[in-house]
């Protein structure tokens, strides 16, 4: 923290209208506004800011859950509370979410989990309209925002991109790749949804088993109509939304 928490929570009003948690939970937020907290700072854990305060541990466990739910701040195993930059919101556009992070300053960095070529189901070769014996790209990362794990990203790529390094991935976007590679990324087809996590995205989003997780599949097409990618992603909602502009017909 680069202010104390005597000048954040000086003059709090205790018998006033407005509820202490909700004077708490704001200050921090325009704490973090100001960049006064910024990304990555730890805030103190509730018992230690609560004794600090003289406030029950309830009043300060619901203005840190007020954050938590704004993507402000964090809650990670063994780290304890930090603060984020809030919560991406990402049109549903064919962008590249490296790149969104990038323009938005958010500091995106990969961890690569699996890397392999394979034989995939019958599901991944008609989605990249492959023939029964084509092997693909099986590619499977970690991405993070300022430090914070909070999307897995699964991709299935054609023939044509075996050659792309796992050490490739841990400098550069998938479609950054793709674009170097003379590739036109002109339309795509994407379903999102929700669903309950599974072990693995618990434990490498830091959630508590059973957490749930956004859902985004996407088979991605060139200008010449052939697939390219066909990807499987999760994300934490508390750090991540789709945003869709609806016009009337």
């Amino acid at each position: 923290m680069t202010i104390s928490t005597e000048e954040l929570f000086m003059d709090l009003d205790r018998s006033g209208p407005i509820p202490l948690y909700y004077q708490i939970a704001r200050r921090m937020q325009e704490a973090i506004e100001r960049g006064d907290l910024a990304p990555g700072s730890r805030i103190e854990n509730e018992l230690k800011l609560a004794e600090h305060l003289a406030i029950s541990r309830p009043t300060i466990r619901r203005a840190i859950q007020e954050l938590v739910d704004q993507g402000l701040l964090v809650r990670r195993r063994g780290v304890g509370t930090q603060v984020v930059r809030g919560r991406l919101t990402r049109s549903v556009e064919l962008t590249s979410l490296y790149d969104d992070l990038s323009i938005s300053n958010r500091s995106p960095t990969t961890k690569v989990l699996l890397h392999e070529e394979m034989r995939p189901s019958a599901e991944i070769l008609e989605s990249l309209t492959l023939p029964a014996d084509a092997t693909v790209l099986h590619i499977k990362r970690l991405r993070f925002s300022d430090g914070v794990p909070f999307a897995l990203l699964e991709n299935y790529l054609p023939p044509e991109f075996l050659t792309l390094t796992a050490e490739q991935f841990e400098k550069h976007g998938l479609y950054q790749l793709m674009r170097a590679r003379g590739t036109t990324m002109r339309v795509a087809r994407q379903t999102i949804g929700a669903r309950v996590g599974t072990a693995e995205e618990a434990q490498l989003f830091d959630q508590k088993p059973g957490s749930p997780v956004l859902v985004m599949s996407r088979t991605l097409f060139d200008q010449s109509g052939h697939a390219v990618e066909f990807g499987e992603h999760s994300y934490r909602p508390d750090l991540y939304s789709f945003e869709v502009t609806l016009v009337e017909k």
